[in-house]
């Protein structure tokens, strides 16, 4: 593959389009939790307030639709867009890069256009924005150190819900992730705004693409690359990565790593010798960056997948559950099909 195609790539990337997410009632703490989809509803029919939900084992009350929401992270700032709610977010931070093409339009003239935070926000510059909820994306967004924590925050009247793909405690965690918990968390926003109608509308959209995507049936392995360069960090086996790579057909060199993301050596990569490498594209660590990394390696330069350049670009915004993943799933395999790979 040349260069000027990975170029080409890491261009395409950032205007994939797609649709995706949905969510849950309540999620019982108990010992077999069952999963988000698994007690999900969707219905058009109106939000019934209040409504209360377990959030990652936080119950959260909302008597009324949120009107000043604070979004942390890429993933729940365009949710809210998606869902055509943009209008309702009064400060977004964290953001992990351009929103897709597909959503070009709906964030002009919202607080996501100019989020204003690059990090996770403080408590007082929280407060500041006087949200009644801060949707995050990882649990660790709404801590002491961050955003503030639940307890503190709701005692301020101000609400919070987390993505529940993000939910860290194993009775809530989703493991591995399927895309009908990335579809759940959709619905369950849609229900807390009182948007039921869209909500399924933009699962359903979500779903057929997801649906048009055809599997690779050859058995090729791949490696996440996502970030790192002493040490890799790579996609491990029930996080986001693992999902996509599901949809795609190949199999993940890091698999058998329960866990979301993993540390691998680079002699555990050569040793996998994966058959293609899906590089993350971001704006600190370019999928450029790391072509130029595994081939100035000496280790490295002689994989597979680096000597026949076999490289696929997702951009860093898709790699998180949310409302990109299909989209990369269809992308990925799209890419996959259009290497020269021997049979």
């Amino acid at each position: 593959m040349p260069r000027a195609r990975i170029a080409a790539l890491v261009l395409a990337t950032t205007a994939v389009a797609s649709l995706a997410a949905c969510s849950a009632e309540t999620v019982p703490a108990d010992d077999a939790a069952p999963s988000t989809a698994e007690s999900a509803e969707s219905t058009t029919a109106a939000t019934e307030y209040p409504l209360t939900l377990d959030n990652c084992g936080t119950e959260v009350t909302f008597e009324a639709a949120p009107q000043r929401v604070v979004t942390i992270k890429s993933s729940t700032a365009e949710t809210l867009l998606a869902l055509g709610l943009g209008d309702r977010v009064v400060g977004s931070a964290f953001l992990d890069g351009p929103v897709p093409e597909w959503l070009a339009d709906d964030v002009e003239g919202t607080a996501v256009a100019e989020p204003f935070s690059d990090e996770v926000p403080g408590t007082e510059a929280v407060l500041e924005l006087e949200p009644d909820l801060v949707y995050a994306g990882w649990e660790s967004n709404v801590a002491a150190d961050g955003a503030g924590d639940r307890e503190t925050l709701s005692s301020l009247g101000v609400n919070s819900y987390v993505a529940p793909a993000a939910c860290k405690d194993p009775a809530y965690m989703p493991n591995p992730l399927t895309f009908d918990e990335v579809f759940a968390e959709i619905t369950e926003v849609g229900r807390i705004f009182d948007v039921n109608g869209a909500a399924d509308e933009l699962v359903a959209e979500q779903q057929e693409v997801l649906d048009g995507v055809t599997p690779d049936d050859r058995g090729l392995s791949a490696l996440w690359y996502s970030s790192g360069s002493d040490i890799p960090y790579v996609g491990a086996g029930i996080g986001a990565p693992q999902m996509i790579l599901d949809a795609v057909g190949l199999d993940n060199v890091a698999g058998d790593v329960e866990d979301t993301w993993t540390s691998l050596s680079w002699e555990e990569i050569v040793d996998a010798d994966p058959d293609v490498i899906v590089l993350v594209d971001a704006t600190w660590n370019s999928a450029e960056d790391k072509i130029a990394r595994l081939e100035e390696n000496p280790a490295t330069s002689e994989l597979t997948a680096v000597r026949e350049e076999r490289y696929l670009v997702v951009p860093f915004p898709a790699t998180e559950a949310g409302v990109r993943n299909a989209d990369a799933a269809a992308d990925l395999a799209d890419q996959l099909a259009e290497l020269d790979l021997d049979e």
